[in-house]
């Protein structure tokens, strides 16, 4: 977005009013960095007298003049901070993180100032109070109503509204530390992992590479100012994909080195600011009545306690080290014949080989085969389409907040329009890592909006005029990410606190992963992989052999991601007197605790780029991925169990649970659509973990 200096009054300030493009797509070209000050300040004070109003009001608490009100408050706030923070995320610079860093504290503190009004919860409780065992209340609330009442008393109970004064201040106090560490973590990481990209010298350095990556490495190089050069930015993960194909086995270890030592020294040192924000938040805990954070944000996910958590870990870790370990000693001797001694820089490169000897599968090879042009339009779009009747147009007329972002309107298989999808797909320094998906606009009935949704990839930007080749993993995370767009774009609900992905943190990821399915259900498959020069298909040998190692990798990836997830558990059941000589010390004890401190195989995440945890919403919360994928799996065996890929599938997926986001309680939801409770037997089949 375009940067201008001059001062402006909210007079003028094109945030003071919903925009007037279709479905209120944000006016991008017309907002100004500094605009973003004074929305927040006004739609603060606006919020906080339309609060005032609700908590004065003389009439006694009902539905309608307490919880309705709360929901159509706020406003101006809610469209400036949309529009802020998914360009801290996508498209920020200094003046941007400036404002995040002056504002993210004033914004906590404005929450606390809404869930800590005792004249408010006095009406919210009353109201709560109201409904009967059924959820009846008088006048008669309708289920969602119901939802709501009830959604709105557990925000507000767990953000300690039944705390006293003295409690009230020392919360306000915690909150504002811990909102101020977060966006410093947040901060710190994108500048190491832009200070940390890898810079080569030497074409020869990057033997292994086509033609194409080694033209889009020139690239990067050459946009961060580095002409004639080699750039390799770094993704969110541990592991980097050019580990498994590069064959300098020094370049191997400074990538590796690069990623997992980010933000863990120097002036972006996250490790002291991990500490004190997980010490800050067991005091919290104990402040709200949890004996841990991790028992106070499992109160309000399905999994109920850390006790159903653990044992869900429980029965994982044993199969994925024993898979980890048979895969181990296969790479070892893989190593050992070319004179090598298996380090954690070897494991990708050694684990391809092994793949492409084992299964005839070279996924390097592969990339030719998934443009993302190809793979977007011919594969996630085509998907859609199929199973729930989906069309997309291409909008040249909207413009998306960078010349990298396009916009398409989302129709209905009767033609209507449903919302907008903006797509952006490219790494750049403005961007953080990782993959994500967010929202402009929220669906609500009651506020007439329909959703406007976006996608965030890191895929590496190729050279002038050639085409954006993917990985299987890109792939895969593209299809991922527009199951979490599905899930906002379908919402059809009254309220905007019940819409689209406003359902537990355990829950979120699950319809996102069923969305994975199609990416290589054969007919969908058959419609996108096809050669970008050649356009030939993805041969039927190669079909075969991909699904054939499907399961190869699995014992890396299921270690990684068990480490990161006890990693996660371990600094969040801390007491608030817990003794931390440094994150490192705690990290490495932990992963020994958890007997998971396997020196080949690093952590997916660690303390210091965490991100999930420590500035993204995830805290605890890690093991989401694995107990949404329990439901994930379940509900793909439905899909084939009745027919697979046909609409009537997609119909009843679509409405009885990507449509209801919270207004239905999300266990609920799956049960409506599974007939029964999950089980946890088809993970462990996907997974290759059964044991008999």
């Amino acid at each position: 977005m375009t940067i201008h200096r001059t001062s402006v009054s909210l007079g003028d300030n094109p945030l003071a009013a919903p925009s007037p493009l279709p479905f209120e797509l944000p006016p991008f070209a017309d907002v100004r960095t500094e605009h973003f000050g004074p929305a927040f300040d006004e739609g603060m004070a606006e919020q906080l007298r339309e609060i005032d109003e609700i908590a004065a009001n003389p009439e006694p608490a009902t539905f309608s003049n307490t919880l309705v009100a709360l929901e159509r408050s706020g406003q101006l706030l809610a469209r400036a901070s949309y529009l802020f923070f998914n360009l801290v995320s996508a498209n920020s610079d200094a003046e941007i993180r400036a404002i995040e860093k002056d504002y993210a504290p004033k914004l906590a503190a404005h929450s606390d100032q809404i869930h800590l009004d005792t004249a408010l919860f006095a009406r919210i409780d009353a109201v709560h109070a109201a409904l009967d065992s059924e959820g009846v209340a008088a006048p008669v609330l309708t289920p969602e109503d119901v939802a709501l009442v009830r959604r709105y008393h557990l925000d507000f109970v767990l953000a300690g509204a039944r705390l006293d004064a003295v409690g009230h201040e020392l919360l306000r106090d915690l909150n504002q530390q811990i909102s101020k560490l977060s966006t410093t973590f947040q901060q710190n990481l994108q500048a190491s992992t832009e200070a940390s990209a890898l810079i080569l010298d030497d074409v020869a350095e990057l033997d292994g590479l086509s033609q194409a990556e080694i033209a889009a490495a020139a690239a990067e190089a050459t946009s961060r100012g580095q002409d004639g050069k080699y750039l390799i930015p770094l993704i969110l993960p541990s592991s980097q994909p050019l580990m498994s194909t590069l064959r300098n086995r020094k370049v191997r270890r400074r990538l590796h080195e690069a990623s997992v030592t980010r933000a863990s020294s120097g002036e972006f040192d996250n490790g002291p600011v991990a500490v004190e924000m997980a010490l800050l938040r067991a005091r919290r805990a104990r402040l709200l009545g949890f004996d841990t954070h991790a028992d106070a944000m499992v109160a309000d996910q399905t999994a109920g306690s850390s006790a159903a958590v653990d044992k869900m870990l429980a029965e994982l870790v044993g199969p994925a080290k024993a898979g980890a370990s048979a895969e181990a000693q296969i790479l070892v001797e893989a190593a050992a014949a070319d004179g090598v001694e298996l380090s954690p820089w070897d494991w990708a490169y050694y684990s391809e080989q092994i793949r492409g000897q084992r299964f005839s599968v070279d996924t390097a090879a592969l990339r030719p085969y998934f443009s993302l042009e190809r793979v977007l339009h011919d594969g996630v779009f085509y998907a859609a389409t199929q199973v729930y009747g989906i069309t997309f147009e291409l909008r040249d007329d909207l413009a998306g907040y960078h010349p990298d972002v396009r916009v398409w309107e989302v129709k209905d298989a009767d033609g209507s329009s449903i919302g907008l999808y903006l797509g952006d797909y490219f790494a750049r320094e403005s961007k953080r890592g990782g993959a994500w998906m967010n929202s402009f606009v929220e669906q609500s009935s009651l506020l007439d909006h329909r959703p406007v949704v976006v996608n965030n990839l890191n895929v590496t930007k190729p050279g002038q005029g050639a085409p954006a080749l993917l990985t299987l993993d890109e792939v895969n995370t593209l299809f991922h990410e527009f199951g979490h767009t599905l899930h906002g774009l379908f919402s059809q609900v009254t309220y905007p606190r019940l819409s689209g992905t406003s359902v537990p943190r355990d829950f979120v990821e699950f319809p996102s992963q069923v969305n994975e399915m199609w990416e290589q259900w054969p007919e969908v498959l058959a419609h996108y992989a096809a050669h970008v020069e050649t356009g030939e298909l993805l041969p039927a040998e190669t079909v075969a052999a991909l699904d054939a190692a499907r399961l190869w990798g699995d014992g890396f990836g299921n270690l990684e991601y068990l480490a990161a997830t006890l990693l996660d558990q371990a600094w969040h059941r801390i007491s608030p007197d817990t003794q931390i000589e440094d994150a490192a010390s705690f990290e490495a004890a932990a992963l020994q605790a958890a007997d998971l401190a396997v020196e080949l195989i690093p952590p997916r995440y660690r303390t210091t780029y965490f991100q999930h945890i420590f500035a993204g919403g995830y805290s605890a919360g890690y093991y989401s991925y694995v107990w949404s994928e329990v439901l994930d799996a379940d509900i793909v065996e439905w899909f084939r169990e009745n027919g697979g890929m046909t609409r009537a599938n997609g119909d009843t997926f679509r409405s009885l649970l990507l449509s209801v986001g919270g207004s239905v309680d999300a266990m609920d939801a799956f049960r409506a659509v599974r007939g029964r409770d999950a089980d946890l037997g088809a993970l462990l089949r996907r997974r290759g973990l059964e044991t008999n």
